[in-house]
């Protein structure tokens, strides 16, 4: 099981969001760290092309994606950001 981070970016994109979508994405991120190795071999964790870092990307839902990086080799997911699909890889 991966720890689980959030940066003071991804926090103020989760309070964007209305309380629902906010236990949504909760529950995924916690999903996520529970389960990254296997979503990874099964591609529902992608890594993103044209960066420096390894940042990965996560559908939370149809329209609602978070980006986030492997930290030091640790086992930290740091979530970098949160957000709709249009506005997240800005």
């Amino acid at each position: 099981m991966y720890k689980l981070k959030l940066t003071d970016t991804a926090i103020k994109n989760l309070k964007r969001f209305n309380h629902a979508e906010q236990q949504l994405i909760a529950k995924k991120l916690l999903y996520l760290s529970e389960n990254f190795d296997q979503l990874k071999e099964s591609k529902k964790v992608r890594e993103l092309k044209g960066t420096d870092y390894k940042h990965y990307r996560f559908v939370i839902a149809r329209k609602i994606r978070a980006i986030f990086e492997i930290k030091d080799d640790k086992v930290i997911l740091l979530v970098l950001k949160i957000g709709r699909r249009e506005d997240v890889y800005k």
